[in-house]
């Protein structure tokens, strides 16, 4: 993007925030709505999802998924250093195992 774009967008969001009489921006008001939207649909799974983690100390993790939420749940297994789960559906009372030969668990989200 040419940098008269960009100061013309940085612009005219100053300029939208002083007319709304906001203070202070914070970083969620320069988000895109997509972003915002994709960010919540992606919020930590809830604590239904049963979660047995095992991080192997040469690397490589084993997450062993239940589904006890009373409904049908997609989630999805995100490893540091590696390739996330893509987004799995998991029913009611059903289980689920992702193993990495590389990286580190960091989160199961909602997806």
């Amino acid at each position: 993007m040419p940098i008269t774009t960009m100061r013309t967008r940085t612009a005219l969001a100053a300029a939208t925030l002083a007319m709304m009489g906001a203070a202070a921006a914070t970083p969620a008001a320069y988000a895109s709505p997509s972003a915002v939207t994709a960010h919540a649909r992606g919020g930590t799974a809830p604590a239904c999802i049963e979660r047995n983690v095992y991080n192997h100390q040469e690397g490589g993790m084993d997450a062993y998924l239940r589904n006890f939420c009373g409904k049908t749940m997609r989630v999805k297994v995100i490893v540091d250093y590696w390739w996330d789960s893509g987004c799995h559906t998991m029913k009611n009372h059903t289980g689920w195992l992702y193993s990495t030969p590389g990286g580190r668990y960091r989160k199961t989200v909602v997806c």
